[in-house]
């Protein structure tokens, strides 16, 4: 593996479609769990869903080929920045606001 795939960053997702009431959450939970992925996910009152997802930028595409995998799901769009690395942080849960 190289330093790219190597390297943790961490990165803040909104992501539009059919993406609350489908599961969305607890794949994502799920698939960060298993590919060693921290952070958060919470859906929002616009019917999109907020995520902060923290690991290598190989975990966090696994992360979201996961839950593009399950049926119901239907990602149209997601808006993505990379933000500050979160040193302590430990899990993935959902989240409040």
């Amino acid at each position: 593996m190289d330093a790219y795939n190597e390297k943790i960053i961490r990165k803040a997702i909104t992501v539009h479609g059919f993406v609350q009431g489908v599961g969305f959450r607890y794949r994502a939970i799920h698939a960060a769990e298993l590919v060693g992925a921290t952070g958060w996910v919470r859906n929002n009152p616009d019917g999109s869903v907020s995520m902060e997802i923290q690991g290598t930028e190989e975990q966090i595409d696994k992360v979201f080929q996961m839950i593009e995998q399950g049926t119901y799901v239907s990602i149209d769009n997601m808006i993505a920045n990379t933000i500050s690395v979160l040193e302590d942080e430990r899990g993935f849960k959902v989240s409040g606001y």
